[in-house]
């Protein structure tokens, strides 16, 4: 039977690709088990488990699941492995915001009426506004969200950061209003972020994270330390409604990368905005790692290491067509045994052989780190990456110097017109100097690649640590 032979090609493939999970791959219940035998382990459908380790049985793991901590065996024609999220401007965090639409827009739009389904909108008569309008008892009732003091409310009893808390909020607490919502009306052609996170995996339970003390504050919100499931975490929280939207980005192009020196995501939680949950950097940014030891702590096999592993996890990148386009000392965290990582990917985009991005900001991008090709024609590729890692290069080897020292940013676009380059940072081996060159070459197609890059470094660490006995 033709159905037959499918099904066990079907099978012989998941079995092939289960055998090429290693301890540590993540994977997804795809059904409840919950009457478990001896030694096996019980879960719901959607739940997150680890592979630690294979055993005898064809297809058969131990594995530990991801929110209870308990260990078992695990068959693999049970789970599937987490997926990477797709780059889908669609998904949308909010998918009940219709909006500017007008109350009675919003009453045909919630049919046939239930009680609970609900959708919010923007006020029209009163712009800055929004409107929650929730169907309870056959009709649609409104309810004005007044923005006040840069947070929302409804009965000026209980204030949200966002929209985002607010219908969180209502989903379990009636408060307010009539009732609590039940279901969303989504907007045509919007999907939820949120199923689409839970069904790759990537939704994390929000009781099984403790948030710790702040130890850090960007332009999109705070970063925290924090532990989730006994490991330690870095917590970054993003608060404005269209903010935490414009990083679903961000959190799509990192569930798509697993490489040694590449930060690790290790999930979302949506509270308070976004939560992006990553592993923890114990040593902070190599700017500041840098400037704070200074050469009396750090050598020049240190600064080589760390010029290498930036340099492979953006091999790594180039392999996977992605352009970071924030390439910066700031961005590269050191962890507790001291590996540089690149980090921060809110930029990154897929390489589509010298991506244009004419919608750019100009007065946002990091200038004195920026191609000339991207500063005048706002083109970005891999190579201008590679500018950006020359940038890198004189930051690390000038233990955290900021580029261009004493030119204004206007100065740097016009010196850089003109063929300026900056010196070799004091006593930079000519070689690491040489790598600089080669990286600000004018001419995209004319600098070395990250492949390139990392043989020449290999070789010169090689050959530093030979001669200096190290």
């Amino acid at each position: 039977m033709p159905w037959a032979s499918s099904y066990s090609l079907y099978i012989s493939t998941e079995e092939m690709a289960a055998k090429a999970w290693q301890s540590g791959t993540q994977c997804v219940a795809k059904s409840d088990h919950t009457k478990p035998k001896a030694s096996e382990l019980a879960y719901l459908k959607g739940d997150l488990l680890t592979i630690l380790t294979v055993e005898t049985g064809k297809g058969i793991f131990r594995a530990r699941h991801n929110r209870t901590g308990e260990e078992g065996l695990i068959s693999a024609s049970k789970v599937r492995e987490r997926e990477a999220l797709r780059v889908d401007h669609h998904l949308s965090l909010m998918p009940w915001f219709h909006g500017k639409i007008s109350g009675p827009e919003a009453v045909g739009k919630l049919q046939p009426m239930k009680d609970g389904l609900f959708l919010v909108r923007e006020s029209i008569r009163h712009p800055g506004d929004y409107v929650l309008c929730v169907s309870f008892n056959q009709e649609v009732i409104h309810y004005r969200i007044i923005y006040q003091d840069s947070k929302l409310t409804i009965d000026r009893g209980q204030y949200f950061y966002n929209l985002i808390d607010m219908v969180e909020f209502y989903s379990k607490n009636k408060g307010a209003i009539a009732t609590t919502l039940q279901k969303p009306k989504e907007k045509e052609g919007t999907k939820s972020a949120a199923l689409q996170l839970y069904k790759t995996g990537w939704l994390l339970d929000l009781p099984n994270l403790t948030l710790g003390e702040k130890i850090g504050q960007g332009e999109f919100g705070a970063v925290y330390e924090g532990e989730y499931m006994g490991r330690k975490v870095a917590v970054k929280n993003i608060k404005s409604d269209v903010t935490a939207q414009a990083f679903l980005d961000e959190t799509s192009v990192m569930t798509k990368l697993q490489h040694k020196n590449l930060v690790q995501l290790i999930g979302v939680i949506l509270h308070n905005g976004l939560y992006i949950v990553t592993e923890f950097m114990a040593k902070g940014n190599l700017v500041n790692y840098l400037r704070s030891r200074g050469r009396s702590v750090i050598t020049t096999v240190h600064l080589l290491h760390y010029a290498l592993e930036v340099c492979e996890g953006m091999e790594y990148l180039e392999c996977k067509k992605l352009v970071h386009r924030d390439l910066a000392a700031r961005n590269i965290l050191i962890s507790e045994d001291n590996v540089a990582k690149v980090s921060d990917f809110g930029l990154a985009t897929v390489d589509l052989a010298k991506v244009d991005l004419q919608n750019i900001d100009s007065t946002k991008l990091p200038v004195r780190w920026t191609a000339p090709e991207g500063l005048n024609n706002k083109k970005f590729s891999t190579r201008s990456d590679v500018w950006s890692y020359g940038v890198l290069l004189w930051e690390i080897f000038s233990y955290g110097m900021q580029p261009y020292p004493k030119m204004t940013l206007k100065e740097v676009k016009e010196e850089l017109e003109q063929g300026y380059r900056m010196p070799a940072p004091e006593n930079c081996p000519p070689e690491v100097y040489a790598l600089m060159t080669a990286c600000w070459e004018k001419e995209p197609k004319m600098r070395p690649s990250f492949h390139k890059l990392r043989e020449r470094l290999q070789t010169e660490l090689t050959n530093y640590e030979s001669d200096n006995g190290s």
